[in-house]
Order: C-alpha cells, then sequence, then structure tokens
C-alpha cells in the first residue's frame, strides 16, 4: 500500500466510551472533534460497557446450551500473566442443535433506540451534518472462542452467525442506510491467530475467515463497513502484545480477498511502546481496494510526543487516513477521557 498521504487523517472512535449515555457521548464527542469525524459510536453504554461479557448470560439462557461444569473455566489472562477473570465454559446439550432465533444479544434494539438520540441531536445541529451514526458490533467469533468448549465451536457458529446477520438486517429495515455504519470488531479472530485459544476442530485461520467475509457482505451495500482489529483490553492492557502488525495484515488482506462489497475502512491498534519502524513495515504489504481507508490506534494517554513519533513512524510505511485510540476507551479511568480527546485534536492539528 502507498505511503503517499494527501489529506489531514480523520478522528476514529472505535466504540465505547466511559460516559453515562448516548446522548452525553455525542455532546461529548461532536464537541472535542465534530469537524475531523466522519462517524460516531453511541459509547457502548449500559450492558455494553464490558463489551461482550454479558454475551455468556445470553448464551447460558440459550435452551440447547448448558454450563460445562466438569470442564475448568477459561482464564483470561492478559499479556503479563494478570488473569483478568475466569469465564465458564458452556457446551451444546447432547442432541440438541442452537437455533438463530432463540438467541436475544439485543444489538438491533440497541442501536434503533441510539440512531433517533443521533437523529434528533443532529437535526438540531450538535452532530455535524453528514457524519454518520456508526453502530459497533462483535463478531459471533468472540462469544464463541470465549465461552465454549472448543470441540462445540462449529456447533453454535452457523446458528449464532445466522442471528447476528438477522441483527444487521433489522437494523438495515429499520434505519436509513445511507446515514449508518457497521463496525465488526474483531478481537478473539486475532488473539487466536496469535495462538491465544486452544485448538478447535476447524483451523482458526479457516473458521475466523469464513465467519468475518459472511457477515461482511450481509451488511447492505448502501450501508458502510468497517472492521476494527484488536488484541483485547478488558483492563486496558492488551491479552497478547504483537511483535509486529504482520499478523492483522495477514488478517486484512485474506478479508478483503473475500468480502464481495465495498469495506470502507479498517482499524488496526498500535501499543504505546512502539514508534520503531519494525512495527509498522508489514503494513506495506497491506492489499486494500480503492475507497478503503486505513485508521490506526495510535493516540495514548498523556503522551503527546509518542503520539507524534508513532504517527511519523506509521506515515514512513503506509497512507494513514484515520487516527484513534487502540480500542474503546470504557475500560479505562474514566477522568482520562478530556486529556484523550484533546490529544486527538492536537494529533490531528499536527497531521495537518
Amino acid at each position: 500500500m502507498n505511503a503517499e498521504q494527501s489529506k489531514s487523517p480523520v478522528v476514529h472512535f472505535v466504540g465505547s466510551i466511559p460516559l453515562p449515555d448516548s446522548e452525553t457521548v455525542f455532546r461529548t464527542l461532536s464537541g472535542a472533534v465534530g469537524g475531523h469525524v466522519l462517524r460516531l459510536p453511541d459509547g457502548e453504554t449500559g450492558i455494553r460497557k464490558t463489551w461482550i461479557k454479558f454475551l455468556q448470560d445470553v448464551l447460558a439462557e440459550n435452551p440447547a446450551i448448558e454450563v460445562a461444569s466438569d470442564v475448568p473455566p477459561f482464564k483470561f489472562v492478559q499479556w503479563d500473566g494478570k488473569v483478568i477473570r475466569e469465564i465458564p465454559r458452556l457446551r451444546i446439550k447432547p442432541g440438541m442443535a442452537p437455533n438463530r432465533k432463540d438467541f436475544n444479544t439485543g444489538y438491533a434494539a440497541m442501536a434503533i433506540e441510539s440512531f433517533g438520540v443521533f437523529d434528533r441531536l443532529q437535526k438540531a445541529g450538535v452532530i455535524p451534518a453528514g457524519v454518520k451514526f456508526q453502530i459497533s458490533i462483535p463478531t459471533p467469533i468472540a462469544p464463541t472462542y470465549n465461552n465454549m468448549v472448543p470441540a462445540d465451536r462449529p456447533k453454535l457458529l452457523p446458528a449464532l452467525t445466522q442471528h447476528f446477520v438477522g441483527e444487521v438486517h433489522a437494523i438495515a429495515a429499520a434505519l436509513p442506510n445511507d446515514r449508518i455504519a457497521i463496525q465488526w470488531d474483531v478481537c478473539q479472530e486475532v488473539l487466536a491467530w496469535e495462538g491465544y485459544y486452544e485448538p478447535g476442530p476447524v483451523d482458526f485461520r479457516t473458521e475466523c475467515i469464513d465467519v468475518l467475509a459472511q457477515i461482511g457482505d450481509a451488511v447492505p451495500s448502501n450501508i458502510e463497513l468497517g472492521y476494527h482489529l484488536c488484541y483485547g483490553s478488558p483492563a486496558d492492557e492488551h491479552m497478547v502484545q504483537p511483535k509486529d502488525a504482520g499478523i492483522m495484515v495477514e488478517m486484512v488482506n485474506a478479508v478483503v480477498a473475500r468480502v464481495r462489497r465495498t469495506i470502507q475502512f479498517f482499524h488496526l491498534p498500535v501499543p504505546k511502546s512502539r514508534s520503531d519502524d519494525a512495527y509498522f513495515a508489514p503494513l506495506e504489504k497491506l492489499k486494500l481496494r480503492p475507497g478503503t481507508e486505513l485508521y490506526l490506534g495510535l493516540i495514548h494517554h498523556n503522551d503527546a510526543e509518542g503520539d507524534a513519533k508513532r504517527l511519523a513512524a506509521a506515515r514512513r510505511h503506509v497512507r494513514v487516513d484515520g487516527i484513534g485510540t487502540e480500542c474503546g476507551m470504557a475500560r479505562g479511568d474514566p477522568a482520562r477521557l478530556p486529556a484523550l480527546l484533546a490529544a486527538h485534536a492536537r494529533a490531528i492539528a499536527l497531521a495537518g
């Protein structure tokens, strides 16, 4: 991918924001960097604050699923060995098969409700005209890899994928397609490619790309589509520290090769300690189609000098169309938000 830079990058917010409700999120983000955003998320407030943790209960309540009480819980361990939480394992009941209609994740209902707030504020001039409502949704692989015993992943994924596709179709039917964007949050897939999870019956690479392609093409063409790749941040720290951007480049290129519709953007994280060329060099091998933008999560708290170095290093290897944080901000200290928003504005001014 060519590193030529012809314009100042935009600000991209991944999803979660440490604020109490969607209206406060929309007002705060618009007030801080409203002139530099193409899309605004609702902040993933309420049950989504801990991202997919609530989906453990959603799966466990499915009539075809039970707790695997004879199997040790999965230890969700971050890069430094700290156990963030232990997750009870689930399995498919003998002789049962999940039905997509028996899941109640609520993503469509939450998106439709938040759009009502977004629409009202945009009509009032609080949100700039032309900005789209960004709906960030985890992939069906996320709760599958975190919660299911490995042997039962292929038994759950088809029905859960159909459910998530159904949520997207419900959103598309209810909201104006030209005013919204769907962002698929790709975390467990990245960790799996890094060897984080136990192997299952299907090769990780085959399974992940099959699902990512299916859910990408399920988004109607009039709705913008993006993918956020992630190394996890349940305690505001990565689960794995990447050697470089190589794994993510492989995944992006595989998704681009399989998804038939246009993809508007990819967002990739950049660890705070990485302003070296070795981290960014693999980005030269990205095979993005014309019209697909690259956003890098290189903004970190209280590190203006580092933000500038990371941006400069990235630009030596790739065109940077947008900047943001590595992941959503809701799992970090809420007191950091004003400084982080100021850092976005500062980086945009520097880039311009």
